[in-house]
């Protein structure tokens, strides 16, 4: 299945967002989250091969790009895509994550002891839920902290 893509164009320079780096992964995140973009910079830092296109989840077109994903998706956790639009979100994307980059080989076992992804994705479900009160800007104190998460 094909998905129809908007290439959108900003005074004459084409969004990256929308056209992509052509790199086979895209990793998208709160781009106004202090937690959130730390740990965006390690991505960037790590991927010594440029696997990985980072993206704020307040780009232009990323709708677009990405229509198979919930707007609200954006808001509860990061989303990875991959080749052929394969999409992980949350302690998933990490693990992928952790499996595409060279350091995160390092620490990527720790995803096959028993119970781990049980307990990552818990802690990672933690995290999104408070990370507009630990440590997030102002614009995080007058928005309403919507993240509902099933289960």
């Amino acid at each position: 299945m094909t998905y129809p893509v908007v290439h959108f164009t900003v005074r004459g320079v084409p969004d990256t967002a929308s056209t992509g780096l052509g790199r086979p992964y895209t990793l998208v995140f709160d781009g106004q989250c202090r937690i959130c973009n730390p740990l965006a910079d390690v991505v960037r830092r790590w991927d010594r091969d440029q696997r990985i296109e980072v993206v704020p989840s307040q780009a232009r077109g990323l709708m677009a790009r990405f229509p198979w994903i919930p707007r609200e998706a954006y808001g509860k956790a990061i989303q990875l895509v991959g080749p052929g639009g394969a999409t992980w979100q949350g302690a998933a994307a990490v693990e992928q994550l952790l499996g595409i980059l060279p350091r995160g080989r390092l620490i990527a076992w720790v995803f096959h002891v028993p119970g781990i992804r049980v307990l990552a994705d818990r802690i990672y479900r933690w995290v999104a839920r408070n990370r507009y009160r630990m440590g997030c800007g102002e614009h995080c104190v007058s928005r309403t902290v919507d993240v509902n998460w099933d289960g």
